[in-house]
């Protein structure tokens, strides 16, 4: 006759409870990076006949087919995007005794620009054959025509320039008391010259 070995039982009962405890123990002690994303301001949609949007008011830069990059209607140098942005930005056009008058901008005052950098909307359009490099391209100049203002105010009111700023808060090794303060730099300096760039559809002619 064949031996029959007993089987042995595994006592599982508590693998559940163990399971259990580890989950809470990972989900306690687990953080979650915050994405930093674009700092951006959302511009009125300018479909929306509720809110009124001056033409002054709003800088237009278009990329046709063949890859030129018009500004306000004009045909422009790529090399020269940056400093027509920043000009337009930074117009500060309101009369001294006006309300929402920029004390702080260093621009022509034209009274056909921008009145105030809270208000000044870059629109960036690209028809359906532009080529992609030229759009970041463009996109990377109106970025740091806001970076470069945004280094100058930063520079005037804290002696460092924004960048260092940012990089600086999103340093790993700053206490949270540090950070803190950084953030609120951050957010007076973009409180100064908020982003706000419109991206409409891309067009077909």
């Amino acid at each position: 006759m064949k031996n029959h070995r007993n089987s042995q039982e595994v006592n599982a009962g508590s693998m559940a409870d163990i399971a259990f405890l580890l989950l809470i123990f990972f989900l306690v002690t687990t953080t979650i990076e915050n994405d930093s994303g674009l700092n951006r301001s959302m511009p009125p949609n300018i479909k929306d006949n509720s809110v009124d949007i001056k033409e002054r008011n709003l800088f237009e830069i278009s990329i046709n087919d063949a890859d030129l990059i018009m500004a306000e209607g004009d045909i422009i140098d790529p090399k020269n995007l940056r400093e027509k942005v920043i000009t337009f930005i930074d117009n500060g056009g309101l009369p001294l005794e006006a309300e929402g008058y920029c004390n702080y901008c260093k621009g022509n005052r034209f009274s056909d620009s921008s009145e105030n950098p809270d208000k000044a909307i870059i629109s960036i359009k690209a028809q359906r054959n532009s080529g992609y490099s030229v759009y970041v391209a463009v996109q990377n100049e109106v970025l740091a025509a806001y970076n470069d203002l945004r280094d100058r105010e930063s520079l005037r009111l804290f002696n460092i320039p924004y960048k260092t700023i940012y990089s600086d808060y999103y340093n790993e090794e700053i206490s949270e008391e540090e950070k803190g303060q950084l953030k609120e730099r951050l957010e007076i300096i973009r409180a100064l010259y908020p982003q706000k760039i419109l991206e409409p559809e891309t067009v077909n002619n």
